[in-house]
């Protein structure tokens, strides 16, 4: 059986912890793995294969995290857009052959049982056998009005439910034969598909048109336009609402889709604790409580003090604080709208950037300059390129670049430095067997990571 996961998605609800580049599935949140490590490791015993359907920004990450946890390779499925799960499960779907049976699964849930999410899937696994379109039902445990549901008799679906409001899904409970709709699924590749062009023709011959006929099968790239011609959709509109070959097995496997900090917080809180600490970062310091209960902190590197309060989520990160009731973190979308309008990199990005080269720091943003800490793995290199509205300045810290200007090659040692001009053709390489650990200071009228005129990259962006 193969393992899609699909990994798209930018974690608003999580914001400031979750950005654009990098989304809730790849934030370590327990035990030092993120969502995403957690969900491959979690399926490895149940599946020979993983398949992973991400965007072109997101490839690195999943593939650093994937070397990082020594996971079997993964075949890759690259979006230039998302057009939700329908189309994204459609074309892994088609790079498989119809018989291959396969589970689909998020990549930023939790699951802590992994027995019962063993024993789920060998069931599921049971009714695809069957040429059935087979779904998850997570028995709820309150009236959770933010998830759509499952009506069920035994592994009979009878109906698909909306989000329902607070007495409708108090309702379901009390019947008890209403399941939360996990997103996942398990099918044979051909089923699906033949479900898809029989409900969804035009998504179907859309999906089809847009998969390249030849190249590289364990990363396929889709072309944006060809992309941007299927239509948007969720695979329980496209299809599961619409088949008749839909089962659903029950289960209670320990499931939260961790899609709000009150979600975070249920599973962060501990027997015996006042507060709600989510795991730190190393060297970060203890959070000061005096007086406080019943808080979510998330302390990442300052030191965090609460004093007389109670039923708060504080969340710290290097360049934005949220503070909300608990009960309304829903509403951090409605924050996250705001400051798109305002400063949208807030949204975007941490200033600790992963990038498939390594990572930048931004260690001071000011008007006119900028100051970051750049890191370059042995054997990566950054784009050829240049700059129409800053000069840059790069003094190496430790290991040796590799420096390209113009037509000039050179080496900068540590504590040696030099100097690129506006407008200049550059690149930076590290050659090395460790790190290159370097200070670039940017002098400009505008220093935004828009201001790149890429002529040559390794990583095709």
């Amino acid at each position: 059986m193969i393992n899609i996961i699909l990994c798209g998605g930018s974690g608003t609800r999580l914001w400031p912890l979750s950005r654009t580049m990098l989304p809730k599935q790849f934030v370590r949140l327990f035990n030092n793995h993120s969502l995403f490590q957690d969900t491959v490791l979690r399926n490895q015993p149940v599946c020979s294969h993983t398949f992973v359907v991400s965007n072109n920004e997101q490839y690195f990450l999943a593939v650093d995290q994937l070397n990082q946890i020594t996971a079997d390779s993964a075949q890759f499925l690259l979006e230039p857009v998302g057009r939700n799960t329908a189309p994204a499960i459609a074309l892994a779907c088609m790079a498989l052959d119809a018989d291959d049976l396969v589970l689909v699964t998020t990549s930023d849930h939790l699951v802590k049982d992994q027995a019962a999410y063993e024993t789920a899937v060998i069931q599921a696994k049971a009714l695809a056998e069957q040429n059935n379109l087979v779904t998850f039902g997570i028995k709820p445990t309150y009236p959770e009005v933010g998830f759509g549901y499952i009506e069920a008799d035994g592994n009979d679906v009878l109906s698909f439910k909306e989000k329902p409001d607070a007495l409708t899904a108090q309702s379901y409970i009390e019947q008890g034969n209403y399941y939360w709709n996990s997103g996942m699924f398990c099918f044979k590749a051909g089923v699906f598909l033949a479900e898809l062009q029989k409900y969804a023709p035009e998504m179907y011959q859309a999906c089809l048109d847009a998969m390249p006929k030849t190249g590289c099968k364990t990363e396929i790239r889709i072309d944006l336009e060809m992309m941007n011609a299927i239509s948007e959709d969720s695979i329980d509109y496209a299809v599961m609402e619409k088949s008749n070959k839909v089962k659903v097995v029950p289960c209670d496997m320990g499931w939260s889709d961790l899609g709000s900090f009150d979600a975070l917080f249920e599973e962060v809180k501990q027997p015996g604790q006042d507060n709600a600490v989510l795991p730190r970062l190393e060297d970060s310091p203890e959070p000061i409580c005096i007086d406080s209960k019943n808080n979510l902190i998330v302390a990442r590197e300052r030191q965090i003090a609460l004093v007389d309060v109670e039923d708060l989520l504080v969340v710290d990160t290097s360049d934005a604080i949220l503070i909300s009731k608990k009960g309304s973190s829903q509403k951090v979308k409605e924050v996250v709208a705001q400051i798109k309008k305002q400063t949208p990199e807030l949204t975007e990005i941490h200033r600790l950037a992963h990038r498939p080269w390594g990572t930048y720091e931004v260690l001071q943003d000011s008007q006119q300059y900028k100051v970051k800490r750049i890191v370059v793995k042995p054997g990566s290199k950054l784009s050829l390129q240049k700059h129409f509205h800053r000069n840059e300045h790069w003094i190496v810290v430790s290991g040796t670049a590799t420096v390209t200007v113009d037509q000039n090659v050179f080496f900068v040692r540590p504590n040696e430095s030099t100097y690129i001009q506006m407008g200049q053709l550059h690149r930076l390489e590290n050659q090395g067997k460790i790190d290159l650990v370097m200070i670039e200071v940017q002098v400009g009228e505008y220093t935004g990571e828009d201001d790149i005129v890429r002529v040559d990259d390794d990583y095709g962006r």
